[in-house]
């Protein structure tokens, strides 16, 4: 049994993640930004008592960063694992047209708040077996793999929390292995319809890294089937 604290975890991949940990009998801390209205993270607290906390969380917001590590260190004296899965897509972006603001909240919440909440986990996860915290990114943030515009908020976040995910990994080498990984092109609310991946099988790829994740892993960037993106 391992203990895991999953961020953006009210819908899409953030709550397959969940649902996969707890049917395999991992103790889960879900981190979402209303917990009153995730009905159906409601229901899995349910029918996983003991093994399923749900705790608000904003990640542009370093108070309620404080506030969940508090609920965190109420619930667990040790983390075996962080998942860094929310984040935001500002859709429809075109040159020429970009908002100052959906620049902003995009490296708020999918650069800066993750960078921000493992800084504060970092003292439960010493505490872990074999600590490791996965970031998601994305393809789209790929330097090598770029050849158009678009998502630029979203991509340019990205590929900075792939450089967070290297200096992570450098400062917290050897005890917590840190790394980053694309779950693909899914089918959620995110990734929309058109999609060619299930949430299920992205979940079930990036739990296996989850578990396979080794000193070696740590600083890459990887797909949720485990082959190397180029930077």
């Amino acid at each position: 049994m391992q203990r895991i604290l999953v961020t953006g975890t009210n819908r899409g991949l953030g709550l397959e993640l969940v649902r996969q940990l707890l049917a395999r009998g991992d103790r889960v801390i879900a981190a979402c930004r209303h917990p009153g209205k995730a009905l159906a993270l409601t229901e899995m607290a349910g029918a996983h008592p003991g093994h399923l906390h749900v705790l608000p969380l904003d990640l542009s917001s370093e108070r309620s960063i404080v506030e969940l590590v508090r609920e965190t260190t109420a619930l667990t004296d040790a983390l075996d694992a962080l998942i860094n899965n929310a984040g935001m897509l500002v859709s429809g972006e075109r040159f020429g047209e970009i908002a100052h603001k959906s620049m902003l909240d995009s490296f708020a919440a999918n650069t800066i708040g993750p960078v921000l909440l493992t800084q504060a986990l970092v003292a439960l996860l010493e505490k872990g077996a074999n600590p490791r915290v996965m970031n998601l990114s994305t393809r789209l943030s790929s330097l090598a793999g770029t050849t158009a515009f678009g998502t630029p908020s979203y991509a340019m976040s990205k590929a900075a929390l792939n450089m967070a995910t290297r200096q992570l990994a450098a400062a917290l080498a050897p005890r917590i292995r840190v790394f980053c990984v694309s779950p693909g092109w899914v089918k959620t609310d995110m990734g929309g319809a058109n999609a060619p991946l299930s949430a299920h099988d992205s979940a079930a790829g990036l739990i296996t890294l989850l578990d396979s994740a080794s000193a070696a892993t740590a600083g890459r960037f990887l797909d949720y089937a485990g082959k190397e993106i180029a930077w």
